[in-house]
């Protein structure tokens, strides 16, 4: 592990010239680059299709037809779904309705199974969230079936495109739109603001005697969703999360979410992007990655405190059960690296074993895509008794991983069943009896696509705190310059301090008592074993925090990286 410090200067010429450096450091180049009101959203008017899509909305709103969502499986997905259901219902909706496949059985997607299914609850119009843009089989199906599908995404085209009646998606043909990075659900409130919007111009509302909804009361499940898929956080992002998270702090939130929150152990006066991701979106995604994400709509959705409660508490009962699953998958993953290869330095790492679990496999590439900084792929069986694998792939800085598979299809046609996905993240299926040559042609697609510098990791600080800044105001104001996330990293920093002394809490995670000048400060490193002959002095990669215990509030550093010092 090499840290390295940001290069960075107030060049902003913030009066805060810590702010300054750290904005800097994240490309920002002008002030109103870091404006959050909602007037700077961009217009959704330049999204392709957007236009087609809510014409066909609205007819089909206006003539009672039946719409029926199809969702992802991941918290994405969820709050996609979540949000069309109850922004077409304030709309006037009465025969909306969604369908989530299992992930287990019908895979990802607007697949012919799917619409097989949906044609039984007899839709005129199909919405997709989250998915769809790879559905070309699907939508085929659906357009022979006579129902229409309008697609809204926002993951990568592939070279062929479904024949939708439309296709909303940022990153498809030479559209106008700014931001490539909205999730799913963002996409989907796009699409809803504009419907809004033309019924208004029907006079739609008013000829009905229907209030016309606030959009912004939906945002917390835009917040949720954005952070949750782990997006880049570009301005438009950090418009929707901020103005999302308000809400939620005020207490303007959905009961689902405040539920989520409290089996957290969360408080959403001082909720953050951090907390959405780390603890209320893992959550929500238990249910799709175990069962299906049917229980994690109805927990978005319902207005009663009561069922909230339960539907969370089950969600939080799953999310156990997926760590506990996942650990021991990633035990047996690095124990068969060290039986495919003489080390766990594979430049492409793919791993199988028949005990793992198909819902967590993408939690367990990350964590080997973290720990060894290696793209990853874990694959798992499809199902008991089909031949066919189903992967999850991460990948690190630089590498395209979608562009890694889409060589290997090309050099080896055949190879892989289906795939898709983010530059970042991807899925796709092969046969099980392909699974070693894959291993290998994937080994050599990332040697092939990545430089020495990629395979070095790095760790990035924003330098170094003076003891002046080292205080909770510095937490405040940290907090409150954000949202913190993927594309726009929460400020960490770097410094040596003398190690008082450390203990584990929990089942792996370091306590520690730090010394900086004639201080004492506490510190917790997770999943961080104890160092090894208690050495004097250490360097130390942290996040300052705040800790609120028993009324009390003191300074904490969250630990990203520890050393000794020579």
């Amino acid at each position: 592990m090499r840290i390295e410090q940001r290069q960075a200067s107030n060049s902003l010429g913030l009066d805060d010239d810590l702010l300054g450096r750290v904005y800097d450091a994240r490309g920002i180049e002008d002030s109103q680059q870091l404006e959050r009101g909602l007037g700077k959203l961009l217009s959704p008017a330049d999204l392709p299709d957007i236009e087609r899509a809510v014409q066909r909305l609205a007819e089909a709103l206006e003539q009672n037809e039946k719409i029926l969502i199809v969702g992802d499986f991941d918290a994405d997905g969820a709050t996609s779904v979540a949000l069309c259901l109850l922004a077409l219902r304030a709309m006037g909706a009465l025969q909306v309705d969604f369908l989530v496949p299992n992930r287990f059985d019908y895979g990802y997607g607007l697949s012919p199974e799917i619409v097989q299914l949906a044609a039984a609850m007899e839709p005129n119009v199909i919405v997709t969230v989250d998915n769809g843009v790879a559905s070309v089989d699907g939508v085929a199906l659906a357009n022979a079936s006579g129902i229409d599908v309008i697609v809204t995404d926002h993951h990568l085209p592939g070279d062929v495109l479904p024949d939708a009646h439309a296709l909303v998606n940022p990153n498809v043909g030479n559209n106008n739109f700014a931001s490539k990075a909205m999730a799913g659900v963002g996409v989907a409130y796009y699409l809803l603001s504009w419907l809004r919007q033309t019924l208004r111009q029907r006079d739609y509302f008013s000829s009905r005697g229907i209030p016309e909804p606030n959009m912004a009361q939906y945002l917390d499940l835009v917040a949720l969703g954005t952070v949750a898929d782990v997006v880049p956080l570009d301005q438009n992002n950090r418009i929707l999360v901020h103005q999302g998270l308000l809400r939620m702090q005020r207490g303007m939130v959905r009961p689902g979410i405040a539920a989520l929150a409290r089996v957290a152990k969360r408080d959403l006066t001082t909720l953050s992007a951090a907390d959405v991701g780390f603890a209320i979106g893992p959550r929500l995604n238990a249910a799709g990655r175990l069962q299906d994400m049917s229980v994690g709509i109805r927990c978005l959705v319902t207005d009663d405190l009561a069922e909230a409660g339960q539907l969370a508490a089950a969600l939080d009962g799953l999310n156990q059960t997926r760590r506990d699953i996942e650990q021991g998958m990633i035990t047996d993953a690095e124990m068969i690296l060290t039986q495919i290869t003489p080390s766990p330095d594979a430049t492409g790492i793919a791993v199988y074993h028949e005990s793992f679990h198909q819902g967590v496999v993408g939690i367990v590439a990350g964590r080997l895509r973290e720990k060894f900084h290696r793209p990853a792929i874990v694959f798992a069986d499809a199902s008991d008794t089909s031949d066919e694998l189903k992967g999850s792939a991460r990948s690190i800085e630089g590498l395209n991983i979608r562009d890694v598979l889409d060589s290997i299809a090309t050099r080896l046609p055949g190879m892989l069943l289906k795939f898709g996905g983010h530059a970042m993240a991807a899925g796709l299926s092969i046969k099980r009896v392909h699974l070693p040559r894959f291993q290998k042609a994937f080994d050599k697609a990332v040697k092939a696509a990545v430089t020495a510098d990629m395979l070095d990791a790095v760790l990035l600080t924003d330098g170094a705190l003076t003891s002046e800044q080292l205080n909770l105001d510095t937490v405040v104001k940290l907090a409150d310059a954000g949202p913190w996330g993927n594309g726009f990293a929460e400020p960490q920093f770097v410094g040596e301090f003398k190690l008082v002394n450390q203990r584990v809490v929990g089942q792996d995670h370091l306590q520690l008592v730090l010394g900086f000048n004639d201080r004492l400060i506490d510190a917790i490193a997770f999943r961080q074993a104890p160092l090894q002959g208690q050495p004097e002095e250490v360097r130390v990669v942290y996040k300052p925090a705040l800790n609120d215990y028993a009324g009390r509030q003191t300074l904490q550093l969250m630990v990203e990286y520890l050393e000794p010092m020579s």
